[in-house]
Formats: structure tokens, sequence, C-alpha cells
């Protein structure tokens, strides 16, 4: 019970065809981490109830990229907010 998450998949743009997520996840060959970016309206996550309240991680779901190539929808685990539950940057 050290971290409390969420489920992150659902965006308000794709319904049930999780083919058409519009969030990403690109690999960055210098700096070894993975950029998660959610670039457009339709494409913020939608439903995750825990998300605004409790959660400090969240599961989510992104077209995966390494090197400009598509490698499918695969999940990332993402620390959300710190210890006293405020947002990091850029979430």
């Amino acid at each position: 019970m050290e971290i409390v998450g969420c489920y992150a998949q659902t965006e308000l743009g794709h319904g049930s065809d999780i083919r058409a997520l519009e969030t990403t996840a690109e690999y960055d060959q210098n700096t070894k981490e993975w950029i998660l970016n959610s670039p457009t309206i339709s494409s913020g996550k939608y439903w995750p109830g825990e998300l605004g309240f409790i959660a400090d991680h969240a599961i989510v779901f992104a077209q995966t990229y390494i090197k400009g190539k598509n490698y499918g929808v695969l999940p990332f685990l993402v620390q959300i907010k710190d210890n006293d539950l405020n947002w990091l940057p850029g979430i």
C-alpha cells in the first residue's frame, strides 16, 4: 500500500477503439526515458475517478514509439502526484 493507482486508458476521442488511442509514449534515446504526451483535447484521459482524488500513480495506455516506429498500445506506470497529493510538473 505504498502507492495508490488508477487505470487511465479511456480517452474522450477514441471510445472503445483502442487502436485509435491518441496518447503517445516515445522513447528518448538520449535520456533513456519515455516521454508520454496527450497532444489533443480529445486525447485527455476520461473516467479515471481516482485520478482526481486519491491516486498518486496511473497505468497510462499509449501508442508506443521507438525511433519513429509504432509498436502498438502498451501500459506505462506513471507517477502523477507527490506524497502530499500535489500534481507533478507536466501532468
